[in-house]
C-alpha cells in the first residue's frame, strides 16, 4: 500500500464521522445554515429590500422572501453583473457560473468565497466515503480524468466568468495534480469531438483507475477508445474500477458501459448544480445520495403536484416525507435566496435524508393530465432493457397530439439503440406497461380511450449528437432533455430523419 492510500484510508474515516455528525442531527443543522445565512445578508440590497433585520423565525422567512426562479431573481443579479456590491451576497462573487438560460439568454449564477468549498468538498468527501466504505483506496495512485468544460474564463466586471466545471478545474488538490488528466492545453479545447479525440491520444496508454463525467459524454470517449484500439476499456485500463458520474442517471447508460468496458465496475452519483452542490452518493448499496445539510445551503420543499398553486406550502427539511415528488428550493451562501432552480427530487431515506432526482419541473408530459416524469421514463426504459437485453445510446420522449389519420394522441419514444431487442413487440409490451404501472393518471388515459400506447421511433447510430452539435450543445456541460412538453426536440430530429432516409 502506498502512503498516498494509507493516507487517503485514515482522512477518509475522519470525514465519514464528521459527516455522520451532523446527518443525525438534520433539523438543527438546517436551522444553524438558516441561521447564519440571514445574519451574513442582512446588511446586502436583497436584506434590506426583504427586511432580513426582523427574520427571526423561517415563518418569518416565508412571508418576506417569496419563491422565484432566475428571470425573477434578475433584477437583483443584473445589478451584481453590472459592479455592484453587496447585492445578493456581501463583497463581490469570486466567479459567475455561466449557464444556458431560457427566455434571458445567458444565466449568470454567483459563486462566493463562502460557497465555493462546498463545491469542491462534496466531490471531495464523495470519493472518500466510498474508501472508507469499500477500504479500496488503491487508485489514488492512478490516473484520474474528469471529463468537463473548458477551464478557461471571461471577465465581467472584476469577477472571472465560465462553466462551473471549467471552474472547479481550477481547485484540484496539488496531490492529485501529477494524476490528474487530461492536460491543462487539451482541457482547454473548445470542440467536444475534437477535444474527445486529443483525450484518447493523450489517455490511451496511462494507467486509468478513476473516470468521471456525464454518463452520455463519456461513453463517447470509451466509444473513440474502442474504435482506435479494437479493445474494450476495461482491457485498456486494467485498473479502472471507479467511474463517477452525475448530471443524469447512469442506469439507462450501464448496460452499454458494461459492454464497452468488458465488466462492471463501481460507481458513484453525485448532484452538482451550478447553484450549489446538493447530494452525493455516500453508500454504495443504499439508494439515493446524502443530501447535503452542512454546506451553506437552507432547502425548502414544495410537492410538485402543488407546485402551480397560488400559494403552495413551503416545507423544510423535518417535514418531508418518502416517494412523494417536491420542487427543491434553495436559499445559499452564494446569495440565491428561495431560489426554484427547477429541479425535483424525491426522498428515499429519512435516516439520514437521501435523495434522487426524479426530473425538471418543466419536463415532464401532461398534454392530457397524465404527469409522466423522467424517474418514470427512465426505470420503463430499464426494465425493457433489462428484459429484453436491448443496449441503448439515448433517448427521450414527447407528445404527438395531433396525429395524422384521426388516431389517438400517443407518447413518442425517440431511441437510439446500440443493440435493438431480438423482440421488439416485446420491449414496446413491456415498456408501455411498465409506464402504466407508475403512472396511475397514465394508465387512465390509455384505458379510457383518451391516448393509445407508445410508439416507438428509431434514430440512427449518432442521431442524438448529431442533434446536439445542430443546437450547439454537444460537449460534457450538456444533457438532453428526456421529457418535452412540447415537440420542438421531435421536429428537429424528425427533419433530420427524413434527411437520413432520402
Amino acid at each position: 500500500m502506498s502512503l498516498k492510500s494509507f493516507g487517503a484510508k485514515i482522512f477518509a474515516s475522519y470525514i465519514r464521522k464528521k459527516i455522520d455528525k451532523w446527518a443525525s442531527q438534520p433539523e438543527a443543522t438546517q436551522q444553524k445554515v438558516f441561521r447564519e445565512l440571514i445574519e451574513k445578508g442582512k446588511n446586502t440590497k436583497f436584506g434590506q429590500d426583504h427586511d432580513f433585520k426582523n427574520i427571526k423565525t423561517y415563518k418569518d422567512f416565508t412571508q418576506k422572501v417569496p419563491i422565484r426562479d432566475y428571470e425573477e431573481l434578475r433584477f437583483y443579479v443584473d445589478k451584481m453583473v453590472a459592479g455592484e456590491v453587496d447585492v445578493l451576497w456581501p463583497g463581490k462573487p469570486l466567479y459567475y457560473a455561466k449557464t444556458s438560460g431560457t427566455t434571458s439568454g445567458a444565466k449568470y449564477i454567483p459563486l462566493t468565497k463562502d460557497s465555493m468549498p462546498a463545491h469542491i468538498n462534496a466531490a471531495r468527501n464523495a470519493i472518500l466515503c466510498y474508501i472508507d466504505e469499500t477500504g479500496n483506496a488503491k487508485f489514488v495512485d492512478g490516473k484520474m480524468i474528469f471529463l468537463q468544460g473548458s477551464p478557461e474564463m471571461d471577465e465581467k466586471n472584476g469577477v472571472k466568468l465560465g462553466r462551473l466545471s471549467g471552474i472547479v478545474a481550477h481547485y484540484v488538490p496539488a496531490y492529485l495534480q501529477k494524476n490528474r488528466m487530461p492536460s491543462w492545453k487539451t482541457n482547454c479545447i473548445e470542440d467536444w469531438e475534437t477535444k474527445v479525440d486529443a483525450i484518447v491520444e493523450e489517455t490511451i496508454h496511462e494507467d486509468m483507475s478513476v473516470i468521471s463525467g456525464i454518463p452520455s459524454w463519456v461513453q463517447m470517449y470509451f466509444e473513440r477508445l474502442q474504435q482506435k484500439t479494437g479493445k474494450k476499456v476495461g482491457e485498456l485500463f486494467p485498473n479502472f474500477n471507479l467511474f463517477i458520474y452525475g448530471g443524469v442517471h447512469y442506469e439507462p447508460y450501464r448496460a452499454k458501459f458494461e459492454n464497452l468496458i468488458g465488466r462492471r465496475v463501481a460507481s458513484i452519483e453525485l448532484y452538482p448544480a451550478s447553484e450549489g452542490f446538493f447530494a452525493f452518493q455516500d453508500k454504495q448499496n443504499e439508494k439515493g445520495m446524502l443530501l447535503q445539510l452542512d454546506s451553506g445551503m437552507f432547502y425548502e420543499f414544495i410537492r410538485s403536484d402543488e407546485f402551480f398553486e397560488e400559494n403552495p406550502k413551503r416545507l423544510t427539511i423535518g417535514d418531508v416525507e418518502k416517494g412523494v415528488n417536491y420542487v427543491i428550493i434553495v436559499s445559499t451562501n452564494a446569495g440565491l435566496w428561495g431560489y426554484n432552480m427547477g429541479d425535483t427530487i424525491q426522498f428515499t431515506s429519512l435516516k439520514p435524508y437521501r435523495v434522487i432526482v426524479s426530473g425538471r419541473i418543466k419536463h415532464y408530459i401532461s398534454a392530457f393530465g397524465e404527469h409522466v416524469i423522467g424517474k418514470e421514463v427512465e426505470e420503463a426504459m430499464q426494465e425493457a432493457m433489462r428484459s429484453t437485453k436491448a443496449r441503448i445510446s439515448e433517448f427521450t420522449v414527447a407528445p404527438q397530439i395531433t396525429p395524422e389519420n384521426d388516431e389517438l394522441p400517443y407518447h413518442e419514444w425517440f431511441i437510439e439503440f446500440e443493440e435493438e431487442p431480438e423482440n421488439m413487440d416485446e420491449f414496446h409490451r413491456i415498456l408501455e406497461k411498465t409506464l402504466q404501472e407508475q403512472n396511475s393518471y397514465y394508465f387512465d388515459l390509455i384505458e379510457g380511450k383518451i391516448l393509445q400506447p407508445l410508439k416507438i421511433t428509431t434514430i440512427p447510430r449518432g442521431g442524438f449528437n448529431h442533434y446536439m452539435k445542430s443546437i450547439g450543445k454537444l460537449g460534457g456541460q450538456f444533457k438532453l432533455a428526456r421529457l418535452s412538453n412540447d415537440r420542438k426536440i421531435a421536429e428537429v430530429l424528425e427533419e433530420n430523419l427524413r434527411k437520413y432516409n432520402k
